[in-house]
């Protein structure tokens, strides 16, 4: 039997190789193929990568590649796309990627591919979604960085706020990733204590004006690190590696991911960054939080965001 763990990374900007370089320093498979429109760039990728290996603890097999390898592959990575300009939202990227998309998932699905789909390309939700279309694949099977990377963010600023270790505050970023994300702060917790009670009880030291100022800096860091470095990348290549070792190791960790809903919080067939438990099968099913009628209208309000851009993109 073949235990041999396969990832292909369709895209090798910087995103892409911000994932392969976490795969490699984590060893995270035993196969990692590099694929990109720039056959020649991915081949120094793969060299560049190759070439550190004996510093490292991995024997991981790093190549470049093109779609025939897709076959047996257990995730394909999808992040190619065009970036990100300063000022510009996430969701003004759309009809540029989707078009991208076109050329990524046919070649992808002729090759006999039937692992899981990982979308990083942003505006994620929606890209998450077309690839869900273009490959029709099982709705587990396709789906999304989501608010993983804006959990992370939220939870080192709330570690940092109520000097606590990051990985012992319990609280999520839900939404679409972009503007109308938001932080569903009923089921914030620091350990077992709720954070609503942690405020309640040291008024003198925290308060919710900070908390919203930490929820705007969580939704604003991608503007303000494309402002200061002209990219994202480090931040969401750690997440996609998080992501995928909980694949590839059965894990079943809840992770905010973007998935398919299918009546979770009243909503169908729309992507969305939601807590879920992710396996080997993909994403095994959705954690429904029990969120206030507030929070579930801004759910509602990101939905209804994502539902009409995908309607856009559909007619055009």
């Amino acid at each position: 039997m073949n235990n041999s763990k396969k990832i292909v990374l369709i895209g090798a900007g910087m995103v892409g190789m911000s994932f392969a370089y976490s795969a490699l320093n984590q060893n995270l498979c035993d196969e990692l193929v590099i694929i990109d429109i720039n056959k020649q760039k991915a081949q120094g990728e793969a060299m560049d990568l190759n070439h550190g290996l004996s510093f490292s603890h991995s024997s991981m097999k790093i190549s470049a590649g093109d779609y025939t390898e897709c076959k047996d592959a257990d995730i394909a990575v999808i992040c190619a796309g065009v970036n990100q300009k300063p000022g510009e939202s996430r969701l003004s990227l759309l009809s540029r990627n989707a078009e991208v998309f076109k050329t990524v998932i046919s070649p992808l699905m002729e090759s006999g591919f039937s692992g899981i789909i990982l979308v990083a390309t942003n505006p994620v939700d929606i890209m998450t979604r077309v690839s869900l279309e273009l490959s029709k694949l099982p709705p587990e099977r396709v789906f999304g960085t989501g608010t993983t990377l804006d959990t992370a963010r939220l939870r080192y600023l709330l570690g940092k706020y109520f000097s606590v270790d990051p990985r012992n505050v319990h609280a999520y970023v839900m939404g679409e990733h972009g503007d109308s994300e938001f932080t569903p702060w009923s089921q914030a917790l620091i350990a077992t204590k709720p954070i609503e009670k942690v405020i309640e009880t040291n008024s003198d030291r925290f308060n919710w004006v900070d908390l919203q100022k930490i929820s705007s800096e969580v939704r604003d860091a991608a503007q303000m690190i494309i402002k200061a470095k002209g990219a994202t990348y480090y931040g969401i290549g750690i997440a996609i590696s998080r992501i995928v070792r909980a694949i590839l190791r059965d894990e079943q960790s809840v992770l905010t991911v973007c998935s398919l809903l299918n009546g979770e919080y009243g909503r169908k067939g729309v992507y969305v960054g939601s807590p879920c438990i992710v396996g080997r099968k993909g994403v095994e099913r959705t954690v429904e939080l029990s969120l206030t009628k507030e929070e579930t209208e801004k759910l509602h309000v990101s939905c209804d965001l994502l539902t009409e851009c995908y309607d856009e993109l559909e007619t055009s």
